[in-house]
């Protein structure tokens, strides 16, 4: 209605001042800029209240419907407590939770922990993202921040209800460290309003707010975010291990049909460093294949390839030329020899079908979890990231960029091993140490593992051959099948010529 009065006085106020004879165009070109100015750019940004994901209350997700984040679920509920019986928590003297901090890494189900907070409580929900919070127009953040906090408390009135949950994404990019950002200060009135909104919440307020946060890096907020009496408590969302694991692919599989021969059990233990997402798609991904092939049911062999899929992508549509997949068959039965003798029956599958940016790759049958590695597990893995490389070179004579990934990965752990006081120059602060010292440190490390798996394949050279054959012919050897060859348990092939 006001804009219609305001739109309604400028054409009077026109008129008036073309009867007295006065000059419009200026008038003119000033309203067309300031219309430009509204609609583009400030006036309009600086306007608008804050727009997020708004619920009267969580979406049906249940605690119980979030597998493989016990320890994180547990420590959760337990700070709710004090919110549902508050009763027994005044009594006690203690004070409400303000803040929760859920930190791990992307794709464990935080977002999914905090609508399952809310339900809980049964709290009004609403979300929002760090980033939907700072413009480069001053007071935009610090204006959308009251915006967020006021609709929470507006929402949960509506449905009367006694508590709101506001949940902030990436809650780093608003609640980042003060002073980092030079020249842009509106990040810094961004938290403090932030730091004023979560100070003025109060365990006698009509509705009580609770204010969870997720970050995956803890690092990068400001200490007075991370101070008692705003986030309370900080949880560690990790990945989940191999009972989590199996228990979101329980979760995920309920509502499809799976073959008798499917063993989840196996598929958790395959999937070692996958996430709860990475989990939805794999189980996704799968029925995707079945209902290509026209199958009624998910067999083993669909999470084979929905496994290699989520982990490298899509196969590729571009066939390599017969020379190149003659070396990518050399290089992968290199890893996959190395393999077998760190650890027998370690390989489940061997192939030079290329899919994402792989022209092959060797897929193993993952240990225990485990989050020590010791020095010979480490040089173990070197000699494994070099070995494809290694029989290139036997074979051909010549190396290619098709180890360029291998030799990073095995810089880095090389890298790994000094700062952990595994290499000849001791312990070391890797602060101070010097660059020069660290290239030397790290090639000393990979040149004496080069030398030891040159070793183990110049006696193997024959086997390379015969294995590669097989594989070229195959293009896709199962585990089972690549010891056989190994151990020389067909009819010897004829020598094959693969330079």
């Amino acid at each position: 209605m006001s804009k219609e009065i305001t739109i309604g006085v400028a054409i009077a106020t026109m008129i008036f001042l073309a009867l007295q004879g006065v000059n419009l165009l200026p008038f003119l070109l000033l309203g067309a800029l300031s219309y430009l100015f509204y609609n583009l750019s400030g006036l309009k940004v600086l306007n608008k209240g804050f727009q997020g994901q708004v619920s009267p209350r969580a979406r049906e997700i249940t605690f119980a419907d979030i597998g493989g984040q016990e320890k994180a679920k547990q420590e959760i509920i337990e700070a709710l407590e004090f919110i549902k019986d508050s009763s027994a928590a005044e009594q006690l003297g203690i004070r409400p939770l303000k803040g929760i901090l859920l930190a791990g890494p992307p794709g464990t189900g935080k977002t999914l922990l905090a609508k399952a907070a809310a339900a809980y409580t049964g709290a009004s929900f609403i979300a929002a993202a760090g980033s939907e919070f700072v413009e480069m127009y001053a007071g935009v953040g610090a204006q959308r921040i009251r915006a967020l906090f006021k609709q929470a408390r507006e929402l949960a009135k509506q449905h009367n209800r006694k508590n709101a949950t506001i949940f902030i994404d990436e809650i780093d990019v608003l609640g980042g460290k003060r002073g980092q950002h030079s020249g842009h200060l509106e990040y810094d009135q961004t938290l403090n309003q932030l730091l004023v909104e979560m100070d003025g919440i109060s365990p006698n307020d009509d509705v009580r707010i609770l204010v969870i946060g997720a970050t995956n890096r803890v690092d990068l907020l400001d200490e007075a975010l991370l101070r008692p009496g705003r986030f309370d408590r900080i949880i560690q969302v990790e990945l989940p291990d191999r009972e989590g694991r199996l228990q979101i692919l329980k979760i995920h599989t309920a509502n499809k049909p799976l073959d008798p021969e499917v063993n989840l059990e196996s598929i958790a233990s395959q999937t070692f460093g996958f996430s709860g997402a990475h989990l939805e798609s794999l189980a996704n991904e799968a029925a995707i294949l079945a209902f290509r092939a026209g199958e009624k049911t998910l067999k083993p062999g669909h999470f084979n390839e929905a496994i290699d899929k989520v982990m490298l992508g899509e196969k590729m549509d571009r066939q390599p030329s017969e020379k190149e997949l003659k070396r990518v068959a050399v290089h992968e039965i290199g890893h996959a020899l190395v393999s077998e003798r760190i650890r027998p029956g370690s390989v489940s599958i061997v192939t030079i079908v290329p899919r994402g940016s792989a022209l092959g790759y060797m897929r193993e049958v993952p240990e225990d979890d485990s989050y020590l590695q010791t020095r010979r597990q480490l040089e173990e893995r070197l000699q494994l990231l070099i070995a494809g490389a290694i029989a290139e070179e036997l074979l051909f004579h010549s190396r290619s960029t098709g180890a360029s990934s291998d030799f990073i990965e095995a810089a880095r752990l090389a890298k790994k091993m000094v700062f952990a006081g595994m290499s000849d120059l001791g312990i070391v602060d890797p602060e101070s140490l010097p660059r020069h010292l660290l290239h030397r440190a790290v090639a000393r490390i990979l040149q004496t593992q080069e030398a030891l798996v040159r070793k183990e394949l110049q006696d193997k050279v024959e086997i390379i051959r015969r294995v590669s054959k097989e594989l070229l012919q195959e293009e896709k050897l199962a585990g089972e099948r690549l010891r056989q060859l190994i151990a020389g348990e067909d009819k010897p092939l004829e020598r094959v010529h693969l330079a």
